[in-house]
């Protein structure tokens, strides 16, 4: 299970593309795998049909695993774990809140 989501700014800590930055287009969860805009580049060879008449070499993103990014903390900029808290709003309802381990700021999603 990952806390991480879509649109999240990570930080890519290991790898060949180790130090890029990027947004989080999609997440497999039972892979563990995400998409990072920008990110793990790969040429892809298409055949030429309806939609590309010309056919070619196309560079789209590959699936990284989770392990290899970090959420980048939106108040301090950098890298960081992340935590839930359990918040009580009035009612006495319950609700589990993301915060960044650095700075100890609710992250908002």
């Amino acid at each position: 299970m990952t806390r991480l989501r879509k649109n999240d700014r990570v930080k890519v800590i290991s790898g060949n593309n180790k130090g890029k930055e990027g947004k989080i287009l999609k997440i497999y969860p039972a892979k563990d795998r995400v998409i990072v805009e920008g990110v793990n580049i790969i040429k892809r060879h298409t055949r030429p049909n309806q939609k590309n008449p010309q056919g070619g070499i196309s560079q789209r993103e590959a699936p990284i695993h989770v392990s290899n990014v970090m959420l980048v903390d939106p108040k301090a900029g950098e890298p960081t774990r992340l935590g839930v808290k359990v918040i009580e709003e009035e009612g006495g309802k319950k609700k589990r809140m993301r915060y960044g381990v650095k700075s100890g700021e609710i992250i908002v999603s």
